[in-house]
């Protein structure tokens, strides 16, 4: 089921925002659980990956997504001592609600909230694991978070290439994790609003199957965000669906342009070179 909705949004600074979103999360063709979870609800939009054993991965990313969504009760903006506040809280939830064995449970969190900085808009794309976020952005794809896993350490030593990584065997094995062993601070990256961008926040079972050129070919080919996050999560089954996948697709646009009819999104074919 594809959950989906749009909003005109006033930021503090004044400016107005059309958002245009959907989310989708699937099981996938070989788990029995899916431990993914979404939030798509102004000003937040993230994937929760959770990982820890029978139920306790559901567990954590459902804690996040509580969290992150009290998070946004009558808010335009959160900050980001709000958002770690959020995570921090969620941690705790985890701790409550664990069964005997539970405790080494946890959950990726990626995502990115509308907040300000020194009273302008701003869009901060923040990251604990290996789920992603990219950006669309006059046809160029660019992925804006950076994995915290095993094997983007050794890329980043130059021991392997990223070719190599898709197929070593700690490809499944990250670093950071929002859970009961660390303080979930996330790396957080101040972006400028910038209207026509697309977004795209997504988890590994995502970026296991596709690689970024069909990433960039299915988010072009959706005109909407529906069809974009359809085309997305179709593609990674029909690949194999090794993992639950969930993706959301955001679309930040000009007001004046949506109502005027003028494309909001630069989206079409594939150029042929």
């Amino acid at each position: 089921m594809t959950e989906h909705g749009e909003r005109i949004v006033t930021l503090p600074d004044g400016q107005h925002l059309s958002l245009a979103w959907a989310a989708i999360t699937d099981v996938g063709k070989r788990r029995e659980l899916n431990e993914d979870t979404l939030v798509a609800i102004p000003p937040v939009f993230a994937v929760a990956d959770g990982m820890g054993g029978h139920s306790a991965g559901e567990v954590a990313s459902a804690a996040v997504a509580k969290q992150l969504t009290a998070a946004t009760e009558g808010a335009e903006i959160l900050t980001v001592e709000g958002l770690v506040e959020a995570l921090r809280l969620a941690v705790a939830d985890m701790i409550d609600n664990a069964g005997e064995g539970e405790l080494g449970m946890g959950t990726t969190v990626t995502g990115v909230i509308l907040t300000s900085d020194e009273g302008a808009g701003r869009l901060a794309v923040f990251n604990i694991g290996d789920s992603r976020v990219y950006r669309l952005l006059d046809t160029e794809l660019q992925q804006i978070t950076e994995d915290h896993s095993i094997v983007q350490e050794l890329i980043r030593a130059g021991a392997i290439s990223p070719e190599e990584a898709e197929f070593h065997p700690n490809s499944n094995m990250i670093t950071r994790a929002v859970g009961p062993s660390d303080d979930p601070i996330p790396d957080v990256e101040l972006l400028p609003i910038e209207t026509g961008a697309r977004w795209l926040i997504c988890s590994d079972g995502l970026t296991k199957e596709l690689t970024d050129h069909g990433i960039w070919y299915f988010l072009t080919e959706g005109k909407t965000p529906v069809d974009a996050a359809e085309l997305l999560v179709r593609a990674a089954l029909d690949n194999g669906g090794r993992d639950n996948v969930s993706v959301v697709v955001l679309d930040i646009a000009d007001p004046v342009a949506v109502a005027t009819g003028q494309t909001a999104v630069v989206t079409g074919s594939v150029p042929t070179n």
